[in-house]
């Protein structure tokens, strides 16, 4: 049997989703993500080749061997949880309601709405009236976007700065059966598409800078810890939610 790596890295506040990027573009079947006391753990399971492929671009990386039975525990790991009246869930568990769930693959999923962020982005995109369009910035997995979809907003379209994120969020809203358009791009240079309204789970500092440039009449946001808020002259605050040491806030035009 091949053996199995699990190749990890460390990363504190803004360097995570450069470190995050990185890492895509070196092991593009998905990132295994666990919050730190400080920061955030970013991993891969690969075998003798990725492992010196990352190892020549990250020579930092710790490096452990997998156990026998390690797809299991993986497994075991990944739960489903409800959130806003949906289901977000792996492939391999029922959801109750096929027409409200969102399943995600981890083995390819850039966030799989394990994490409170994203939980939290979704209540708050629940209680928004889903009478237009939404734009997810920085898409990942697509799990914003597709739960947009399930909502009822259209159009839905995600955006990010890697290919590969915008291909999975493409075909995870074909397996789940709802349309959302998708776009390379810099969302701290480039041109984003208008919107009724914007999700934005990213980091602290990169939120700011999207807030100035979104053309949107309201924004969820989230991405950073309870206590911190982003700057945002020209959005009124109108409500926050806590869980688990996050925040998610919803802004709206002044």
């Amino acid at each position: 049997m091949t053996p199995i790596w699990r190749v990890a890295v460390r990363a504190r506040g803004d360097d995570a989703e450069p470190l995050r990027a990185r890492l895509l573009v070196l092991a593009s079947a998905g990132i295994e993500e666990l919050d730190t006391d400080d920061g955030v753990e970013l991993a891969v399971y690969l075998d003798d080749d990725g492992v010196e492929r990352v190892l020549r671009a990250l020579p930092e990386a710790r490096v452990s061997l997998v156990d026998e039975g390690w797809e299991d525990a993986w497994r075991r790991f990944h739960r489903p949880v409800e959130v806003g009246g949906l289901w977000i869930g792996p492939p391999w568990e029922r959801p109750p309601d096929p027409g409200r769930a969102i399943v995600i693959d981890p083995g390819r999923a850039f966030g799989t709405g394990s994490h409170p962020t994203t939980q939290l982005c979704v209540e708050l995109l629940a209680t928004t009236p889903a009478t237009g369009s939404l734009l997810d910035v920085g898409c990942g997995s697509g799990v914003l976007a597709i739960a947009a979809a399930r909502l009822g907003f259209h159009p839905v379209t995600g955006v990010d700065i890697g290919p590969v994120a915008v291909e999975t969020t493409l075909a995870n809203a074909a397996a789940n059966g709802v349309v959302v358009g998708g776009a390379v791009g810099d969302a701290l240079t480039g041109v984003l598409p208008p919107a009724d309204v914007a999700a934005v789970n990213v980091l602290l500092r990169p939120v700011e800078a999207i807030l100035a440039r979104l053309d949107a009449r309201e924004a969820i946001t989230s991405g950073y810890l309870a206590g911190e808020e982003p700057a945002h002259p020209g959005w009124d605050r109108v409500e926050a939610l806590e869980r688990d040491g996050w925040v998610a806030h919803r802004f709206r035009r002044t």
